[in-house]
């Protein structure tokens, strides 16, 4: 049998570039070599979203059109929502009887996330996102979850958590190890060290050319750079930043001919504008396809959501075991 991959997005809105290299791509190349289950994480989108749960409701269709168009394969991978597999929320409770307080308030990527929303307290479904996570990851013994940079002290959580039941109750479960992409956080257009829907300086998926083209236009640049021939410092630059990731040949000539103040910053951003349109031509074709047909992206939806239900029911029977749970 294969080894499962298991990972997914919390739908508080559109996925962006951000996401595609940093997990979304490795997804897709991965698709075929692993038994892959790309969860919609509604529930977790409550976190920090349970005053809009109409926007929750528009967004699940939306990121799953994102993982479709981004190359996503249906017969290949197993697309599916969170809140329909109510064992993801039995598991849930069992593990939050043995992870501290404290674990929780020292995960770094809650901390930043606390302090990027300006939270002066914790929601307890907001601290406790990981230990929601952990149970996602483990329902299907998933081996590999290919993840963003700051998804990183998440499953670092998780194995924790893996290890610490194994060791009260019995081996049931699977420690997993997380994959980042090549570029594990992807900077944004206003300078920001990561592109962020929050933060509103993401390129998103189901962008236009034009929408594409207008945001780079508009993007942050080397701020001591007055005039085209004076030396730039592409370094510090984020439209240099996507030439390293979106156009590779030739960043590095980008890079010279900036520092030597021969490219001028409009130029450079109409260059990578079409390379990022490359990239996301492929993508339009296959969203349009998918989008003409909501019955058929419906039909996936309930189709992968009643698999990983069967897989979770037969996982949860043996967690009950170990907890000596089945008393009947």
């Amino acid at each position: 049998m294969k080894e499962r991959i298991l990972t997914g997005d919390r739908i508080t809105g559109k996925l962006h570039l951000g996401h595609y290299v940093g997990s979304l791509k490795n997804r897709v190349e991965l698709q075929t070599q692993y038994e892959t289950y790309l969860l919609l994480a509604d529930v977790q989108a409550l976190t920090t979203h349970f005053e809009q749960p109409d926007l929750i409701q528009e967004n699940l269709r939306q990121v799953a059109l994102d993982y479709l168009s981004a190359g996503i394969d249906p017969d290949q991978a197993t697309i599916f929502i969170q809140s329909l597999i109510p064992e993801i929320a039995e598991l849930t409770i069992y593990f939050f009887m043995f992870v501290t307080v404290n674990s929780l308030r020292h995960n770094p990527t809650i901390k930043a996330e606390a302090t990027e929303r300006g939270y002066q307290e914790m929601y307890y479904g907001f601290l406790g996102y990981p230990v929601s996570q952990a149970a996602d990851i483990t329902f299907c013994k998933a081996t590999l979850v290919p993840v963003g940079e700051d998804q990183v002290p998440h499953i670092e959580q998780t194995r924790k958590i893996v290890r610490r039941f194994n060791q009260l109750y019995k081996p049931v479960l699977v420690e997993p190890k997380p994959l980042v992409g090549d570029v594990p956080r992807l900077v944004g257009l206003d300078g920001n060290h990561k592109m962020s829907k929050s933060l509103g300086n993401a390129i998103y998926l189901d962008s236009t050319r034009e929408e594409v083209s207008e945001k780079i236009k508009k993007a942050t640049t080397d701020p001591a750079r007055i005039h085209k021939t004076d030396p730039g410092h592409p370094e510090i630059c984020p439209v240099y930043a996507y030439h390293q990731v979106f156009r590779k040949d030739g960043s590095d000539e980008i890079y010279e001919s900036c520092k030597k103040g021969q490219i001028g910053c409009m130029e450079c951003k109409r260059s990578i504008s079409q390379s990022v349109n490359d990239l996301l031509e492929p993508m339009r074709e296959r969203r349009s396809l998918y989008k003409n047909d909501p019955k058929k992206v419906d039909e996936m939806l309930m189709s992968g959501t009643e698999k990983a239900r069967q897989v979770a029911k037969e996982t949860m029977q043996e967690i009950r075991e170990a907890m000596s749970m089945n008393y009947f």
